[in-house]
């Protein structure tokens, strides 16, 4: 098991001994609970460093009762952007260190995650829920990116999503159960000198579906 470093921004830090790769997680609405530490250490487990960055103005997650208090405050202390910005300066920090980091994310972790998706700094991409992708239609991944969505929200239409993610030259799976996949990889990365590069991130797609669903 890997050292677990606590601080104040970057709440969850755990290193291995000899890893060469990062997993970036982002929180949901509710913050840094136990769902999302065991995430964490679950993926450790795997032979990963993994950090998890605090998005919240508050250290005390909140209830998923309070899920409209909890979306309330993200809007109003973070906000998309912010959020962003905050995981794109951490990205920068670290890239150095690292031969290939990863994101996932979760539910506005996951909108957050294709926020960064356009950069160099990202090797794939892993965002399960993300509903608000649909106001970032615009942005074109620039990394291997894998989205997962349920196949019924009561807040937006799924298939009005998934339509406009496929124009995007998105590819769109169905799979088996409740949820949705849209993978894409960027044109370039298909071309046979990169297949190396594809690799490690379907191999690590693959662990979390098993592990996952």
């Amino acid at each position: 098991m890997g050292e677990e470093i606590w601080r104040k921004r970057v709440i969850i830090m755990i290193r291995q001994s000899n890893s060469n790769s990062l997993i970036l997680v982002i929180h949901e609405i509710y913050g840094i609970n136990q769902h999302i530490k065991s995430f964490c250490e679950l993926l450790s487990k795997q032979g990963f460093d993994v950090t998890c960055p605090h998005l919240l103005e508050r250290e005390i997650p909140f209830e998923y009762s309070h899920e409209e208090a909890a979306y309330r405050h993200f809007m109003e202390h973070a906000g998309f952007d912010r959020a962003a910005q905050k995981i794109k300066d951490l990205l920068l920090d670290v890239k150095d260190e690292y031969e290939k980091i990863y994101i996932i994310g979760f539910s506005i972790g996951a909108t957050v995650a294709w926020l960064c998706s356009e950069g160099d700094c990202v090797d794939g991409i892993v965002g399960y829920y993300g509903s608000r992708i649909r106001d970032y239609l615009e942005l074109t991944p620039q990394c291997p990116i894998m989205l997962f969505f349920p196949q019924e929200e009561q807040s937006f239409n799924v298939d009005e999503l998934l339509l406009a993610l496929e124009k995007r030259k998105l590819k769109y799976i169905n799979l088996k159960g409740n949820m949705d996949s849209v993978i894409h990889i960027p044109p370039d990365m298909m071309q046979n000198q990169n297949k190396k590069h594809l690799a490690k991130p379907w191999i690590f797609y693959c662990i979390l579906i098993e592990v996952l669903l």
